[in-house]
């Protein structure tokens, strides 16, 4: 894309991670939950709490007038606090959200492959994630390699081998 360039996450890009949770959990129309409403259900909060720590990955896509469009990071998350992706301790955890206007032009394929990038030089060789089998991103994150390893009633978990 040559109006998005993608940069690494950084403390302050806090609020718009809050954002992009927001735009990944209502990728549906008819779902809208508000930014408190997410912030205040642990399930969903520990994506963000206390972001960052060290070792979280986090890029960001910036459209040419340096608006932030979209986010992909990755947070380890623990057996005592799973995420929806959850497969091991070791294995971190991928989110993406990306503005809605934004969507469909290539900017979460983007964010995907350098988040990916920014795993593997940190020596991480799997990542998870959970996607509702009715997104859109399902058929990203196949096409990228991922593949199901478990299946709920409307959504799967994700996995994806990083090579060296």
């Amino acid at each position: 894309m040559h109006d998005v360039d993608v940069r690494a996450a950084t403390a302050t890009d806090r609020p718009f991670l809050v954002d992009m949770l927001m735009e990944a959990v209502n990728w549906l129309p008819e779902r809208n939950w508000s930014r408190e409403r997410i912030l205040a259900d642990p399930a969903l909060a520990h994506y963000v709490t206390g972001w960052m720590r060290p070792d979280d990955i986090g890029v960001v896509a910036v459209e040419s007038a340096g608006q932030p469009v979209g986010a992909a990071w990755l947070r380890h998350l623990t057996a005592a606090d799973p995420g929806y992706g959850y497969v091991s301790d070791d294995v971190p955890e991928l989110t993406i959200g990306v503005v809605e206007s934004w969507r469909g032009r290539g900017v979460g394929r983007m964010l995907l492959r350098a988040a990916l990038d920014a795993a593997r030089a940190r020596g991480i060789r799997r990542v998870s994630l959970s996607v509702e089998r009715a997104n859109f991103a399902a058929g990203l994150y196949a096409a990228e390699g991922f593949r199901t390893v478990e299946s709920f009633e409307n959504a799967d978990t994700m996995v994806a081998d990083i090579p060296a």
